[in-house]
């Protein structure tokens, strides 16, 4: 294997120059630095991880805590652009991830023992629910620790404007004319209870009621879920002109209900989504949502996690709300 004792003899200069070298210090010259980066690729040099954690004290190592209620995994619609966005920003920052559960072969953990068990340096909290002993467990102890939205008092947070997003969809349905607006929301949750205040609010501000029989609680990112909610709006006497659906994957099966039942859209009923995903806009009619800004969310909480392990001291608790944007497909008939 070669060593940095190995590209110092080769270049003839210190294993010290070598390593601010590889570490891309700047008190060195660049002709210097890309001389002995050249020559250690040419080598066929590769870092240590376990010699430089052994250095840092650190392992260079984020883990990820994600459990959703639809068991999607890695296929979430949402979470897993989010993912894909933390992830690029934990890489280029030299951090690895590894995904945190309860499970390690046969051993059962709780989240902050399998955390402290595979050494990682923070942990993301994307998606889980929030309010079991074990979570508290892992938010109150002593790992740099960041949540996307859930407030906790003690740590930072990343949220997504989910109040702002649900006013921006209601107030763009409003004005096209629609009063008899159903809302199939998804499962308790922080998100939740933010998107409904949202839609109450908005409601009552245009001086609209809201009906009982038009409010729905489904799951997130479960189309069959939304698909017989859709069914019992339609079978109403007095039933809604458009119907918000929690998610533009959920929205998918309202849609499959709708068409069979021989309805058209949005000539007979309206449609909107959430989250603003691809399959959204190549859909015919391409479906009205609202685009969560999922880059900007995965790349600030790789940003901030990793200036709260590298700079505990001045590192701050924060709470960042990253917007998105409306999107306006063919879902939505304006009513005359």
């Amino acid at each position: 294997m070669v060593s940095m004792k190995d590209i110092s003899q080769r270049c003839q200069v210190s294993v010290a120059t070598v390593s601010k070298a590889l570490n891309n210090r700047g008190d060195i010259s660049r002709e210097t630095r890309e001389r002995i980066c050249r020559v250690a690729k040419e080598l066929g040099y590769l870092p240590n991880s376990s010699a430089r954690a052994l250095k840092t004290n650190r392992s260079y190592n984020l883990g990820v805590l994600f459990v959703d209620e639809a068991d999607s995994g890695l296929t979430h619609s949402y979470f897993s652009h989010v993912l894909d966005s933390f992830r690029r920003g934990a890489e280029e920052e030299g951090y690895d991830i590894t995904f945190i559960s309860r499970h390690a072969g046969k051993n059962i953990f709780s989240y902050y023992e399998h955390s402290k068990y595979r050494g990682v340096d923070g942990v993301l909290v994307a998606c889980v629910d929030f309010s079991t002993e074990e979570l508290k467990e892992l938010v109150n102890g002593d790992i740099p620790v960041i949540t996307i939205d859930f407030v906790f008092d003690n740590r930072t947070c990343i949220l997504s404007d989910n109040v702002y997003g649900m006013e921006e969809l209601v107030t763009y349905i409003i004005r096209q004319g629609h009063e008899k607006i159903a809302y199939i929301h998804g499962a308790d949750s922080s998100v939740t209870q933010s998107r409904l205040n949202s839609f109450f609010q908005t409601m009552k501000r245009f001086g609209i009621p809201v009906r009982k029989e038009y409010m729905q609680e489904g799951v997130y990112h479960a189309p069959d879920v939304s698909a017989k909610l859709t069914e019992k709006l339609l079978s109403l006497q007095d039933r809604p002109t458009c119907i918000i659906y929690p998610d533009d994957f959920s929205c998918i099966g309202g849609i499959n209900v709708i068409e069979r039942q021989g309805l058209s859209i949005p000539a007979d009923i309206s449609v909107v989504g959430y989250d603003g995903q691809r399959i959204a806009q190549v859909m015919e009619p391409k479906i009205t949502t609202y685009k969560q800004n999922t880059q900007e969310l995965g790349r600030i909480a790789a940003k901030k996690l990793i200036e709260l392990i590298e700079k505990p001291e001045s590192a701050l608790i924060e709470r960042i709300v990253v917007k998105g944007e409306l999107v306006q497909g063919k879902s939505v008939l304006q009513c005359k």
